[in-house]
């Protein structure tokens, strides 16, 4: 059973025990990301995410790195498009210990000038490792086809322009924004009791209340295209519909129908193109949801040879499924698949962990995996065909990042 605490300053904790294990995952989740970026800080979360481990008053960066390896534990951290998190994994004779660290990093990093310029170095050498991996890039490229100048559109890891500007005052001044306690949701899950999480709580006591000072702005799906011309071995393509945000009713329909089209080894897809066709290797669907908006994203990444034959299969898949919906072998089998995904992907205490955090920092509710599961089975067909017809009769963005630098023949560009 999830348990939720909230401080007396705010501070929110969920907390999921299980004693069958001899793990502790604890999180902390930070309710920002790039999307809450203007322009000259597009990146600066994800350097915040980075400097926490540079140092803090107390250890150094090497002494950070050792903390976790010392006791045979496991400590990361990401960012997205709408948070932030640093999480541990330990042994549950560790947890008080992994706490420590973590609010060491959260309250005392140091942000000096030195490790920033060094660090500064780091993420622009990861930025170019994206550039040299158009199987990712194109997709930050679909952002920006849908999304044009909102911040959705922004990458994550900034540009380095924008990377080569940040100061330690900028750092400290977007905390201060939005690093507060009303902002912040601890997730804790293993073989720990409420004492942990009272402890927890101790540690993050000092964090201040601040009034929420962001209104999100609602993008407007704009479908644009974007061709990018480089030296690579395949065409890569993707291409994006406007779709659902996190908490909207129909988002089981669209996974399901997701599901069907291009989210699994079975799929349409994966089938006619990869199996069927061999027209590519990598072939696939999915769905990113966000606080009011969301998109569905088809990628393919074939010999440019191949590229009008696998975008014309993709197409076709698409009107098939728009006229006439799913088969009930698909239907059924798409269910068994997304329940037993979410069942077996939630067997360790950091997939709970994460999934809990996740949920009371963006629904800010608990479902049950039994209430989940059935909201899947209440899924009916006619619910399959109208999100078809919601997503597939709207235009979609593209993007292609391929040696010509030439969209399909039949694709017709805006």
């Amino acid at each position: 059973m999830i348990k939720r605490y909230v401080s007396e300053n705010g501070l929110r904790v969920v907390f999921e025990p299980n004693h069958t294990v001899r793990s502790v995952s604890i999180g902390v989740w930070i309710g920002t990301g790039s999307r809450n970026e203007d322009k000259q800080e597009n990146g600066l979360s994800h350097f915040i995410e980075h400097m926490f481990f540079k140092g803090t008053k107390t250890r150094t960066a090497q002494e950070l790195a050792e903390a976790f390896d010392s006791i045979g534990g496991h400590v990361n951290a990401l960012t997205s498009k709408e948070y932030t998190c640093y999480y541990a994994k330990v042994l549950d004779t560790h947890a008080k210990y992994a706490a420590d660290v973590l609010a060491d990093m959260y309250f005392n990093s140091q942000f000096e000038t030195k490790e920033l310029n060094k660090e500064k170095g780091v993420v622009l050498e990861e930025i170019k490792m994206y550039e040299d991996t158009p199987d990712d890039l194109v997709h930050d490229l679909l952002s920006k086809a849908s999304y044009g100048e909102h911040p959705l559109a922004y990458p994550i890891l900034g540009t380095e322009t924008t990377l080569e500007s940040f100061t330690q005052e900028d750092l400290l001044n977007f905390m201060n924004k939005y690093y507060h306690a009303d902002n912040v949701v601890i997730s804790i899950c293993g073989n720990v009791d409420e004492s942990y999480v009272e402890y927890v709580q101790e540690l993050f006591a000092s964090l201040k209340r601040k009034p929420a000072n962001d209104t999100l702005e609602k993008p407007i799906f704009i479908p644009d295209n974007i061709v990018r011309k480089k030296d690579t071995e395949q065409a890569h393509l993707c291409l994006g519909f406007d779709g659902y945000r996190i908490n909207d009713p129909r988002i089981y329909s669209l996974i399901l129908m997701n599901n069907t089209l291009g989210g699994s080894m079975s799929s349409r897809l994966f089938q006619e193109i990869r199996e069927n066709r061999g027209l590519a290797y990598s072939v696939f669907s999915y769905h990113s949801s966000y606080n009011d908006s969301g998109m569905l994203t088809i990628y393919s990444g074939s010999a440019q040879a191949q590229l009008d034959n696998v975008y014309d299969v993709i197409i076709n898949t698409i009107d098939e499924m728009r006229q006439h919906g799913l088969t009930e072998k698909e239907l059924r089998n798409g269910k068994e698949q997304l329940k037993g995904g979410l069942m077996l992907g939630l067997e360790s205490t950091s997939s709970r962990m994460s999934r809990n955090g996740k949920n009371e920092l963006l629904l800010k509710q608990h479902r049950t995996l039994d209430e989940v599961a059935r909201s899947v089975d209440n899924v009916q067909m006619k619910d399959i065909q109208e999100t078809c017809e919601d997503i597939f009769s709207k235009d979609f963005s593209s993007t292609l990042i391929s040696p010509e630098g030439k969209m399909p023949a039949t694709l017709s560009v805006n």
